[in-house]
């Protein structure tokens, strides 16, 4: 009965007989065609950093990062960029840093789907490494340490208390955290420290300190000298007069400086210090350096208030060095520089002649102390 009515209603309407003919033909080519296998490979498009045309890039930062959008038909099998694979998420994005070398690099992105079609993009980021100053080099590669000591106050009643030192040692430390680039955490500040105060804080130092770092020691209070034994003395606040079993020798400071590992060592003592333990020199330089080539080689260098003999309470030598740190603008100023900067003024205003020069036996190889200002 189904096939009668089929033809009767062809008979009966006889255009009918194209339109059906049309949609089975219509519905042949739709089966037809999508039963054929995909050779359409996916598309691969960069979203960031947005192309200028030439498909090439350049920075001055070592990592590199890419975003792109990965588009097909069928399903995506894979993507890598410079043979590394990449996550790709559900709309077809992915996300990924790529470490640079100086000069040109070559980034190749490859696609491919469930059928194995596969498609490649590249582009070229051009690495130009910033060029670093003296100053990034110091920040990027080393710390600046301190150990400031001032000593106001004494057990014995036989050595007259100070009034200056403590303070003198506070406003150094502030200077040096504020204005240069000594860091709070790097800095041990000792108030009236003892003997046993000193030696921890240098044991402290030996431990931390690393062969890029720079190592600053103060020390402001009493000092003595025994000519007839040819030995200098730092006196903490438990010395005695009648016993040295407090007195901190100045050899033993030497000893610390030895297995302190530092890069540069700067001691600034306004105290009496022995002469024979360093070798002074001009503080005027014979020719022009370079920051670079005084701060590449390592020194242990020495300035002191006086000679040998016993320096006042109320010292030039330590004002004067607070003022030129605090009026200073340069961004270097090397050791052997703030020392000149105040040393005829220090002669003019006291009796004291203030030393420089190379501490003797402790690894100075010619190089110099450079304190680095904070921009």
């Amino acid at each position: 009965m189904r096939i009668c009515r089929f033809v009767i209603l062809i008979l009966l309407l006889p255009g009918l007989e194209f339109l059906y003919s049309q949609e089975v033909e219509s519905s042949f080519v739709e089966i037809h065609l999508n039963n054929l296998p995909d050779t359409v490979a996916p598309a691969i498009r960069i979203l960031s950093p947005v192309s200028r045309g030439d498909r090439s890039f350049q920075t001055v930062k070592e990592e590199f990062n890419i975003i792109g959008e990965i588009t097909d038909e069928s399903e995506i099998k894979l993507v890598s960029v410079n043979s590394q694979l990449i996550q790709v998420n559900e709309l077809g994005v992915f996300t990924t840093r790529i470490r640079l070398i100086p000069g040109r690099n070559h980034v190749r992105v490859v696609a491919a789907d469930v059928n194995d079609n596969l498609r490649e993009d590249s582009l070229i980021v051009e690495y130009t490494p910033p060029v670093l100053t003296l100053a990034d080099k110091i920040k990027k590669e080393s710390r600046y340490c301190g150990l400031i000591i001032g000593i106001d106050n004494y057990d014995d009643s036989s050595l007259p208390d100070l009034d200056n030192p403590v303070r003198d040692a506070e406003k150094l430390f502030n200077l040096l955290t504020t204005r240069y680039t000594f860091r709070k955490e790097d800095m041990i500040l000792l108030r009236d420290a003892r003997r046993n105060d000193i030696v921890h804080a240098l044991d402290m130092l030996a431990r931390r300190v690393t062969p890029n770092d720079n190592v600053l020691i103060f020390y402001a209070g009493h000092g003595t000298w025994d000519e007839k034994a040819n030995i200098g003395y730092w006196l903490p606040s438990d010395a005695f007069l009648n016993s040295t079993i407090n007195w901190f020798r100045n050899s033993t400071l030497v000893d610390y400086l030895k297995v302190i590992d530092s890069k540069h060592t700067l001691l600034i003592t306004d105290a009496c210090f022995a002469g024979s333990i360093f070798k002074t020199r001009s503080a005027f330089p014979k020719e022009e350096k370079a920051y670079e080539v005084l701060y590449e080689l390592p020194s242990r260098k020495a300035m002191t208030s006086g000679t040998l003999t016993e320096v006042p309470d109320r010292s030039s030598f330590t004002r004067y060095l607070l003022d030129r740190l605090n009026e200073n603008e340069e961004m270097y100023l090397s050791s052997e520089q703030l020392f000149s900067s105040f040393r005829i003024a220090v002669i003019n205003n006291s009796d004291a002649i203030p030393q420089y020069g190379e501490i003797r036996n402790v690894g100075d190889e010619g190089g110099d102390f450079i304190f680095l200002r904070k921009k």
